[in-house]
């Protein structure tokens, strides 16, 4: 529809971050930098009665909750972690954008008590912005570990504004932080910032402009808004005109004799000495109010040095990401047994009572044969790995390994014109495809998120590990092993995915996505204690649970129609049959054969399904079929003529073909976008049949040689 006239009235983004709020409710903001622990004193303050969408037109997510205080309920609204308000991200934008226009009463700004210095710079920048300010000093226990001793008070007086020492993960200081905010919200207390003083050179341009930019600030600190005309701010200065009105701040503009992007300072000096003067500050604050004894952070330091170093680094986390999947291979082969007997167990149940209610058998096949089976292979399958994955992942996630493992990833992403944030996100992938496209997020760069959207599907997620654990245990693997070597050999396909991955970044980065990568800071935070309790809901509710249900849904009519193709004949064969003789010569060219390609395409809603509707079709017994044992799978595949390449070809598609249908739409809700869906799902399709095609040439000719 474009613009209205209504959408660029001066409450256009009053509008755009407009928060519902009932009479004598004050609205709060949450800012901080990552990791300092603002998610912890949001649910906190929440008790996590909160709720989750993205801000307006952007692809961040944000979280709002009620609190109460003195019987009265109060909204907290979560803005997106970032270390500065220069808008050079979307959440740095989003949460400018939110502090000038989105009408809160007061900002709480968490920081972390460990690198309370680091974690100033947006405090002051944020004291630019707004006089009504509460500084959250977090994780003060923490800090006490390391003995690290702060002066709240000095730096209170020192600040001018109420300053609140926590410890969110203990529910240290959260009522003492309910008060000071709330005061700060009626104007029971009314903070005075004392701000940072720039060069004269800088304090004389914003003097001057201070006078004729006030009239047009409308809520926006004019000294602020003169710092950001200097640095040539055009999305603020975007931002600014759809608040006021695009005419009305051009004339002040051209009357104040500012040329915004081409003005009397350039950016990057102009932002260096903004930040110089900044932490030239929060030095002196450093100084007079923080003690920090030499020896603290030594066990921290000694543990980087190996962890994060050039030699070990790498391999430390391989070592680590096989010995995840060693226990989450090993550990899932119980349970998800338990599981099927119980949800095997059931179907026989439900047979007989369709019998008992005369139920036709094509309605008993479609019901209980096709969706009904479809959906116990799914949740047997999938639940128990994903509930040891996903813990194990968000332990390492609370340790603080991994932002180290960003660390050691970075140069390879860097030489191939990606991001260091990309691993991040590969490691989400890990459990779920559709998880880790959602990840993304936290990559800035929408060229370089882009990379990122359509290469995370060359990790395997859990619907593709039991194809990859079978196979490799039939085919690739002789003697004895016990279960480290299948992880070995799962692990040795990861590493041809990263590979790809890299490759293929490489590759967008020179054709249809070019670009310089960014830089970004990544802030490597103390290891930690994990809790236990967020670990497990975390993981089961926010990812778990979330997963499973996506793919119960894709998956389990996806069942019924299976089981439909291979009951409904023309001829002497099935329809699964015919369509599998269609594409056998393109199959084997590949080196596979039509009825794994078909049950590759019928695996669209759910990669678990892929090997069960495999035997499905060699067996032609009507329905989904466990396989008994290894070897009972081994006689099935090799009597329809599978070969070591066969298995190898199997192993590299399933490895590298098209994202299920789940991931697919997610894609789709990520990107907004069909033709970059299409994309995501042709590319590692080509890249799969191209080395399905390779590795049969290389065969062949070794045959022919040898």
């Amino acid at each position: 529809m474009g613009l209205t006239y209504q959408s660029t009235q001066n409450s256009a983004m009053t509008d755009l971050y407009h928060v519902e709020r009932k009479e004598g409710q004050y609205v709060i903001a949450l800012a901080g930098n990552p990791n300092t622990g603002k998610s912890t004193v949001f649910n906190e303050l929440t008790g996590l009665h909160q709720h989750t969408g993205n801000w307006p037109g952007k692809t961040v997510v944000n979280a709002r909750g009620e609190f109460t205080y003195g019987g009265k309920e109060n909204i907290l609204v979560d803005l997106p972690g970032t270390y500065s308000l220069f808008a050079s991200s979307v959440e740095e934008e989003v949460a400018r954008d939110f502090i000038c226009f989105g009408g809160s009463d007061a900002v709480i700004v968490v920081t972390d008590a460990t690198c309370l210095e680091r974690n100033l710079n947006l405090a002051f920048q944020v004291m630019e912005l707004t006089t009504k300010v509460v500084l959250c000093i977090n994780l003060i226990d923490e800090a006490k570990k390391k003995r690290i001793y702060i002066d709240g008070k000095g730096i209170e007086k020192e600040l001018g504004i109420p300053v609140v020492m926590c410890a969110a993960r203990s529910g240290i200081g959260m009522t003492e932080l309910k008060e000071a905010v709330i005061k700060v919200a009626r104007g029971e207390v009314t903070p005075a910032p004392k701000l940072v003083e720039y060069s004269p050179k800088v304090e004389k341009y914003i003097h001057e402009l201070h006078s004729k930019l006030s009239d047009i600030c409308d809520g926006v600190p004019a000294r602020w808004l003169a710092l950001r005309m200097l640095d040539g701010d055009e999305k603020l200065y975007q931002t600014m005109a759809s608040h006021i009105g695009g005419e009305r701040l051009e004339e002040t503009v051209q009357a104040a004799g500012i040329n915004v992007g081409e003005v009397q300072f350039e950016k990057e000096m102009l932002r260096d000495e903004i930040s110089e003067a900044i932490y030239r500050k929060i030095e002196e604050l450093k100084g007079k109010y923080m003690n920090e004894e030499s020896a603290s952070n030594e066990r921290d330091r000694k543990i980087d040095n190996i962890v994060t170093s050039r030699r070990f680094g790498i391999p430390i986390m391989f070592l680590c990401l096989a010995v995840v999947f060693w226990i989450t291979i090993a550990g899932a082969n119980v349970p998800s047994a338990l599981l099927a007997a119980f949800l095997f167990g059931l179907e026989d149940k439900f047979i007989q009572l369709f019998h008992f209610l005369h139920v036709a058998d094509w309605m008993t096949g479609v019901v209980i044969l096709g969706l009904y089976r479809t959906l116990a292979w799914v949740v047997s399958v999938m639940l128990p790995p994903m509930a040891i994955f996903f813990p194990l992942f968000t332990i390492l996630e609370d340790l603080g390994f991994l932002p180290r493992v960003a660390f050691n990833m970075d140069h390879l992403f860097k030489r191939a014109c990606a991001h260091g944030k990309q691993c991040l996100t590969m490691i989400m992938g890990f459990g779920c495809n559709a998880a880790g496209i959602v990840s993304c997020r936290i990559i800035e760069s929408p060229r370089e998120r882009m990379i990122a959207i359509l290469t995370n599907n060359f990790v395997p997620c859990n619907g593709r590990f039991p194809t990859l654990i079978a196979i490799a245990s039939v085919f690739l693997i002789t003697g004895s092993s016990g279960g480290i070597v299948p992880a070995l050999a799962v692990s040795f396909m990861i590493v041809i995915g990263i590979g790809v991955t890299l490759l293929v970044s490489f590759l967008l980065s020179k054709t249809i996505l070019k670009g310089i990568p960014s830089t970004f800071t990544l802030e490597l935070p103390p290891y930690r204690v994990p809790k236990i309790g967020r670990v497990l809901y975390t993981s089961m509710i926010d990812r778990s649970i979330f997963v499973l249900k996506r793919a119960v849904v894709v998956a389990a009519p996806a069942g019924a129609v299976i089981w439909i193709l291979a009951n409904v004949s023309i001829g002497d064969a099935s329809l699964l049959t015919h369509m599998a003789e269609f594409f056998d010569p393109f199959a084997k060219v590949i080196g596979l054969d039509g009825f794994i390609l078909l049950a590759f395409i019928l695996g669209l809603p759910a990669n678990e399904i892929v090997l069960p509707i495999l035997l499905m079709a060699y067996l032609a017994n009507g329905s989904m079929m466990e396989y008994d044992s290894l070897k009972a799978l081994r006689t099935v595949l090799t009597d329809n003529g599978w070969t070591y390449l066969t298995a190898l070809n199997t192993m590299l598609f399933s490895l590298l073909h098209w994202p299920c249908a789940t991931t697919l739409m997610t894609i789709r809700k990520e990107t907004g976008s069909v033709k970059w869906t299409i994309v995501s799902a042709v590319l590692p399709t080509a890249i799969a049949i191209l080395v399905c095609f390779t590795t049969t040439c290389i065969a062949k000719l070794i045959y022919l040689i040898f």
